[in-house]
């Protein structure tokens, strides 16, 4: 298997040098180029047929929320990941609108780069444990009632607390000794959450929660 190949787009040299410090550690990437501002990006991608692209969104020559939309529009192939020190869910959720698979905080970045990288490449998305946890609270202050196309699903009190410690990663066992109920309490709560949700995992319940309008 090839290695993956990764274009950096960030103004700041001291980023890019952080992030390919990082990502050289990695036996299965390989950095192909790097943008420190929006000059021939599609060009570059191009050439160098990247497939994964991690990009600050707000750079001085260039919006990243334009990139987005010129890759979307483009139909632009590689995978995204937004690295950035803002962390509003209105912009987190424009972003994943626009086609981005990923999003970082920058304080976070060193440890969940290399993951990050991975999971978009494979298909997935990835959000850094402080993106999940606004995405989760930003849900909870919907007091569970689910909007949009779909009809409305109402989700428990107790649903909530269980999702929250779901979305941190918690195990079963883990839930269970927190919330001091059985196992098999959880269990049920969990096919619940996701039946009401109709999704398979956390992921489905953040992309869930965009497109429903939730955020």
């Amino acid at each position: 298997m090839g290695k993956i190949k990764i274009h950096l787009i960030d103004d700041h040299q001291i980023v890019i040098d952080g992030l390919l410090a990082v990502l050289k550690l990695e036996d299965d990437f390989e950095v192909v180029g790097f943008s420190l501002n929006g000059d021939s990006i599609h060009e570059r991608l191009t050439a160098n047929k990247a497939d994964v692209v991690i990009m600050d969104i707000n750079m001085p020559d260039i919006d990243g929320i334009d990139i987005l939309k010129d890759f979307q529009k483009k139909g632009i192939p590689c995978k995204i990941i937004v690295l950035s020190s803002h962390d509003e869910i209105k912009l987190i959720k424009e972003v994943l609108n626009l086609g981005a698979n990923g999003y970082l905080s920058k304080k976070c970045a060193g440890e969940n780069i290399a993951i990050a990288v991975r999971k978009v490449f494979n298909g997935e998305q990835y959000f850094c444990d402080s993106i999940k946890d606004k995405m989760l609270t930003s849900f909870s202050n919907t007091n569970g009632v689910l909007k949009g196309d779909k009809p409305k699903s109402t989700i428990t009190k107790r649903e909530l607390e269980i999702l929250q410690l779901v979305v941190k990663e918690f195990t079963t066992k883990e839930i269970s000794e927190q919330l001091t109920i059985s196992i098999n309490t959880i269990d049920t709560h969990r096919k619940n959450i996701m039946r009401k949700l109709e999704v398979k995992n956390t992921i489905g319940l953040v992309k869930y929660a965009i497109k429903h309008d939730l955020v």
